[in-house]
């Protein structure tokens, strides 16, 4: 039921909270971080693919919904890709590269991605000499997948529809007030339950 799928994203929501910040932060700057995602801010989300990952409550979002679909490993993988790049030392690229190619593109990969033979084989062979730019070809193959098929769908879920839309379902008057700002103060179990 949606109430269900408000509640579950609601927890990775909060979920993610946990590991999106450092553990020198304090307890009250994560509260202080913006719990609230306006308006404008979610209708973005339907301009790009881009403008929803990049925006930590639209990837926690489009994550749940992955997770609904059961192919969360294409959001897993493009994240361990952008991870992958920041990589510093180049003592720990070898070691990365082979832990994200292990749990995605090998044939036994536990969380294998969907990927070309021609686009697998390149990328098998880009681990010889891991680089940070070893997984790109890959990334953006997924990342495509990701654009045509289930972005699409996602935008037609109530994941994103109950986000949106300013009188969404199981939102009464007594749990929904709209501020002049025109947050989303409605939908508290989807956004700011990490409070």
């Amino acid at each position: 039921s949606a109430k269900d799928m408000k509640h579950r994203l609601g927890f990775l929501l909060q979920k993610s909270d946990s590991c999106d910040y450092g553990s020198s932060q304090g307890k009250k700057e994560k509260i202080s971080s913006s719990q609230r995602v306006s308006q404008e801010e979610v209708r973005k989300w339907a301009d790009s693919l881009e403008n929803l990952i990049h925006h930590d409550r639209g990837l926690a979002a489009f994550r749940a919904f992955l997770k609904s679909e059961y192919s969360e490993e294409n959001i897993e993988f493009w994240v361990s890709c952008e991870d992958y790049k920041k990589t510093k030392s180049p003592a720990k690229l070898s070691p990365k590269a082979r832990k994200i190619y292990d749990e995605f593109i090998s044939v036994q990969a536990t969380k294998e991605v969907n990927l070309d033979s021609c686009t697998r084989e390149k990328t098998s062979h880009n681990m010889l000499e891991p680089t940070l730019s070893c997984f790109d070809e890959a990334q953006r193959k997924i990342f495509t997948l990701m654009e045509k098929d289930s972005y699409r769908r996602f935008l037609k879920s109530s994941y994103y529809l109950d986000l949106v839309s300013p009188h969404a379902a199981g939102c009464g008057p007594e749990n929904c007030k709209r501020s002049h700002t025109h947050t989303l103060d409605c939908n508290s179990n989807i956004i700011s339950q990490c409070a």
